[in-house]
Order: C-alpha cells, then sequence, then structure tokens
C-alpha cells in the first residue's frame, strides 16, 4: 500500500523540480522570472503568518510590503534586463524608501492602536524577503564588465555566472538531507532546543560535511570558481543557511504553526523550502563581492 503523503511529496518534486531547473538553466529571463515568482509566494506567506487572511483589517497592511519587494527587485531586474531602462538599482533603493513611508502614514490615518508594531511588521517582509531576494539577481548579473555572455546574440550584459546560485541551493538542501539522515543515525545532543527540539549536533555536522563534499565536486566541474571558494560559499551556507532555519522556526513558533503555507502539498509553504537560502543571500553576496569580485 503506497503511503498518501509520500506520494503527494513525490508528485509535488517531480512538478518541482523541473521548474527549478528550468529557471536555473533556462537564461536570464526564466532566472529572474523565477525567482520572482518565489519573491512573491514567499512573501505572502511571511505576511500571512503575521496577518491571517481572516483578519480582513490587515489586508493593506498584509499587501503593502509584497509591493515594496516586489518593486525592488522589479527595478533592478530590469536595470540588468534592459540596460536602457532609466532607472538602475540605486533608484529601486530611493523608490522603495520613498515608499517606505506610506506606511507610516497610513498608520497616522488609521488611527492605529499599536503603530509600532504595525509598521514594524509591514516594513520587515522587505528586509526579511525582497532584499535577499534581489542579490539573486546580483550572483547572476554582477556588475564587472570582465564577466559578459550574449544574452540574445547581439547584446553583451554584465554576468556573474548561474554556477553560484545553483551551488548555494543545492549545499542548502543536502545540508538538510545530510542533517536529517545524520540526526536519524547518530543524533543525541540537542542543538537549539527552544526553537527546533527535533535538530541535534550530530545532524548539523552531518549536513556540514555533505556539503562540503558537494563544494568539491563544484569546483571540479565549474573551475571558474576556484576550489577555496566553493569551501567559502559552503562555510556560509553552513553558518547562515543554518541561522536562517533557525529564525525561520522561532517565527513560525511564535504563531503557533508547523509550516508557513500549503503551496507545496506535501512540502508545505515556499517559505518552508527557502527560508535558509533567503537568509544566507546576503552573506553569499559579500563574500562574492569583497572575497570574490
Amino acid at each position: 500500500m503506497i503511503n498518501k503523503d509520500l506520494l503527494t511529496r513525490a508528485i509535488t518534486a517531480l512538478i518541482f523540480v523541473p521548474v527549478m531547473l528550468g529557471g536555473l538553466f533556462g537564461g536570464p529571463y526564466l532566472y529572474t522570472l523565477l525567482f520572482f515568482i518565489v519573491l512573491v509566494t514567499c512573501s505572502l506567506e511571511y505576511y500571512q503568518l503575521i496577518y491571517p487572511k481572516e483578519q480582513e483589517q490587515h489586508r493593506f497592511r498584509r499587501y503593502y510590503g509584497v509591493f515594496l519587494s516586489c518593486l525592488l527587485y522589479t527595478i533592478v531586474a530590469f536595470s540588468y534586463l534592459f540596460p536602457d531602462f532609466k532607472f538602475n538599482p540605486p533608484a529601486a533603493v530611493v523608490m522603495v524608501l520613498t515608499g517606505s513611508f506610506l506606511a507610516f502614514i497610513y498608520e497616522l490615518f488609521r488611527v492605529s492602536d499599536s503603530p509600532f508594531t504595525h509598521i514594524a511588521q509591514t516594513l520587515s517582509g522587505i528586509l526579511y524577503i525582497g532584499v535577499p531576494m534581489t542579490f539573486t539577481l546580483f550572483l547572476y548579473f554582477g556588475e564587472s564588465p570582465e564577466f559578459t555572455d550574449h544574452v540574445l546574440g547581439f547584446l553583451n550584459r554584465p554576468v556573474y555566472t548561474n554556477h553560484i546560485v545553483i551551488g548555494l541551493i543545492v549545499m542548502n538542501w543536502l545540508s538538510d538531507t545530510g542533517a536529517y539522515l545524520g540526526g536519524r543515525a547518530f543524533g543525541k545532543t540537542p542543538l537549539f532546543p527552544r526553537i527546533s527540539p527535533k535538530k541535534t549536533w550530530e545532524g548539523t555536522i552531518s549536513g556540514v560535511i555533505t556539503l562540503m563534499i558537494a563544494a568539491y565536486i563544484f569546483s571540479l566541474f565549474w573551475t571558474e570558481i576556484a576550489l577555496i571558494h566553493w569551501l567559502g560559499l559552503g562555510v556560509v551556507v553552513a553558518v547562515f543557511g543554518g541561522l536562517g532555519d533557525l529564525v525561520e522556526s522561532m517565527l513560525k513558533r511564535s504563531k503557533g504553526v508547523k509550516d508557513s503555507g500549503k503551496f507545496l502539498p506535501g512540502h508545505g509553504g515556499m517559505l518552508d523550502r527557502f527560508d535558509a537560502f533567503i537568509f544566507l543571500l546576503p552573506f553569499a553576496s559579500a563574500y562574492v563581492y569583497f572575497f570574490m569580485g
């Protein structure tokens, strides 16, 4: 007898994995669209944790944060994909910061009883999801003219490589798998019982070993990135990916929910799958900028 939950998870994976691969390997436009979809779904789930759907009085607060995150990502994406587009990344920052003040104005006229809380919650999703997801564009397109790629056959655009983002995603997911298997086989010492009672140090160490093996394998195939940098990115994934997973667990626990949503049947929400990846993106981008640029 086939387990129904296992079958649901398998069907979801059969759909989800090809979509991810298509976006990651399909060129700049599919890549940009893929992470825009991830941004939108994760942002919606995040704000629904704060303001559940049944709380209609918070509809503006729920969707305005999503809008600002999308605005930031879209303007930066357009500046990379269409060089003649009149906006650029600094302009995106200015527009989003200016738009953020509408949250203050809204609370003023809404006669809110908790303005500090609502303003912080409305703007927190931009910092937690919108800004990190925008770094996926930097990691792909870069900013240095030495890295060029013929996108449409006649346009040269600055680009790093999709290998970095693919490596980060795969290392992060392999780390989760290694931690799960290692925890089941050897787990005894709780890692962070207050937030995630099932995580153990033994499982975490197994996950780190797994992702470091993956980093070494990547260095054999994608030689434009030196082994030392693959290992450096592996350290970023191990440290900040693990912290990102714990942070989302903390947020869900504070709301008394198990999953951030139901977007991926059998796997929970999109934010459940990308929480660690989103959290590590700023740190990986800083590593690339300062050590690999």
